[in-house]
């Protein structure tokens, strides 16, 4: 066995891919966790939950732009209050009020200040040197409120935080306004300040109340889509419960359907007509499973019967007819299984497997002609060239199930028809037989159905024929139908096929009217 050199250091390999993705999963498990609770969240907690998060978000957005609003709308009398208040000061600094030398100035100036009593705007009247020259009484012996100095007649203002006056007027924040003035040559400031209290009172107010009124109406919103969602999602629980209860073997079961014509509704019916159709295709499996039993015993117990015949007395009978027993019911029972198969087949989608051109007036032709060899009957054939696509087989099977079918019911006469009409070869196979009742139309395309008139196996076969004829055609994208004869008594089979091609049709038909044993008439020149 070979063996690595000591003298050599494994070389440390890169984290295979698993491993890099084992890594991974803990961070996307993390990542993913909240989108499987959403998810794991039921219809009723998720509508709720979506209702109440939009309706915060709604409530949050305009509270705020309300309290915007408002805290606008209370603090701008306050700015102008103060602009006022320093320009009246402005306009009484004067250097003789300054200097004391003009009483009447001075008393002026101490009364729009309010160096005496306390007049609700807080005023100070500061020099160029940052030094307090007058203020109001609330502010004797504060220094400056703020740092500015504008120039003559300019003003500046907005909302300040004045820590000075924390502690005396136990209120930080200010509306404040400066505006420029001079005495003389030298230059003041003059500086108003109105309290904010009243106006954060109210807007704290105002943010209370809104956010009582939000908490109480998302409670509410909350509330009435948990409860308007429950009882809309109750009959949904009323039809999952239902369907849940329903099994293989009671599919007569069905659904409430609540009243109104809304989805849930809907729904119900939906779910009402899939049930009807799961019983019905339930039915017809449990019929034809009964049925296909039934006609494979019968042939079974036929050989089985010979057989013992045979076993317990062999001179009984002749060879002879013991085998011609054997061959008549294997027959019939090899041609059981291949209809069986052929139905099956249609079950599953897989007829018309072959695409290929065939005339049908060649199909009906030649029909016509093996049933004036094998029966008694007067064969009526009239055909005009009609090309369809479809598989051969399948299609020489549809005519010869109607061909027989008519033989088998019909008194003395069959008419076989075939033309082109509205882009469709229509083919149309007639007896004079008794007929078939209008109630019954419809189910003798149904497998395993004689009518009662017809009941034994030597008229009505094995009753599969038709269906057959059913599959095929709606396999090849036609449509068969049975119908009154027309003249006299007698059933109608009508088959519709597409054509392959544009055929022309013509008045030019062929008609071969045989009372039984003529001369067979030649394939159909212009169908070749």
């Amino acid at each position: 066995m070979p063996t690595a050199d000591r003298g050599e250091e494994p070389v440390p390999t890169a984290p295979t891919a698993p491993t890099a993705r084992a890594r991974a999963r803990p961070g996307a498990a993390r990542r993913g966790a909240p989108a499987r609770l959403w998810a794991r969240a039921g219809v009723r907690v998720r509508s709720t939950a979506a209702a109440v998060l939009v309706l915060a978000l709604l409530v949050g957005t305009g509270a705020g732009a309300g309290l915007l609003v408002l805290a606008r709308q209370v603090r701008d009398p306050l700015a102008t209050s103060a602009l006022v208040q320093a320009r009246l000061v402005r306009v009484a600094v004067t250097p003789g009020a300054l200097a004391g030398t003009d009483p009447a100035a001075l008393r002026r100036l101490e009364e729009l200040v309010g160096a005496d009593a306390d007049r609700g705007s807080h005023v100070q009247v500061v020099d160029a040197d940052g030094r307090v020259v007058t203020a109001s009484a609330a502010l004797r012996g504060l220094p400056p409120l703020v740092d500015e100095r504008p120039g003559v007649r300019e003003a500046s203002g907005g909302v300040r935080v004045l820590p000075v006056l924390r502690e005396r007027e136990g209120q930080e924040r200010w509306v404040v306004v400066v505006v420029g003035a001079a005495a003389g040559e030298r230059p003041y400031a003059v500086v108003a300040a109105e309290s904010t209290a009243g106006a954060d009172h109210t807007v704290r107010t105002a943010a209370a109340l809104l956010l009582a009124g939000g908490l109480l109406v998302l409670v509410a919103v909350g509330v009435a889509t948990w409860v308007f969602v429950g009882r809309s999602l109750r009959p949904v629980e009323a039809i999952r419960r239902t369907v849940d209860g329903i099994g293989s073997t009671d599919l007569d079961g069905r659904v409430p359907v609540p009243d109104g014509d809304d989805e849930v509704s809907r729904l119900a019916r939906t779910m009402n007509a899939m049930l009807a159709r799961l019983q019905t295709s339930q039915r017809a499996q449990r019929r034809f499973v009964a049925d296909a039993s039934h006609e494979l015993r019968s042939p079974v117990a036929t050989l089985r019967a010979a057989a013992e015949v045979q076993r317990r007395h062999p001179g009984a009978g002749a060879p002879e007819e013991f085998a011609e027993l054997v061959r008549r019911e294997a027959g019939r029972l090899e041609r059981l299984v291949a209809d069986l198969l052929l139905l099956a087949r249609a079950d599953e989608g897989a007829l018309a497997a072959v695409r290929a051109e065939v005339d049908l007036d060649e199909l009906l032709e030649s029909e016509g002609a093996r049933l004036r060899g094998a029966t008694r009957l007067a064969v009526r054939v009239r055909t005009a060239p009609a090309r369809v696509l479809g598989d051969p087989g399948q299609l020489t099977r549809v005519v010869r199930n109607l061909t027989d079918n008519a033989a088998r019911h019909a008194a003395g006469r069959v008419e076989l028809q075939v033309r082109a009409e509205g882009g469709q070869a229509v083919l149309s196979v007639a007896d004079d037989g008794p007929g078939v009742p209008a109630a019954e139309r419809e189910r003798v395309f149904d497998r395993f159905v004689r009518l009662q008139d017809s009941r034994d196996r030597a008229s009505g076969g094995t009753g599969l024929g038709l269906a057959i004829v059913a599959g095929a055609v709606a396999a090849h994208g036609g449509s068969v139908r049975c119908t009154d004869r027309g003249e006299g008594p007698g059933a109608l089979f009508e088959v519709r096929l597409p054509l392959a091609a544009a055929a022309p049709c013509t008045d030019d038909a062929v008609d071969d009217d045989d009372a039984g044993g003529g001369a067979v008439q030649p394939p159909s020149a212009a169908s070749r």
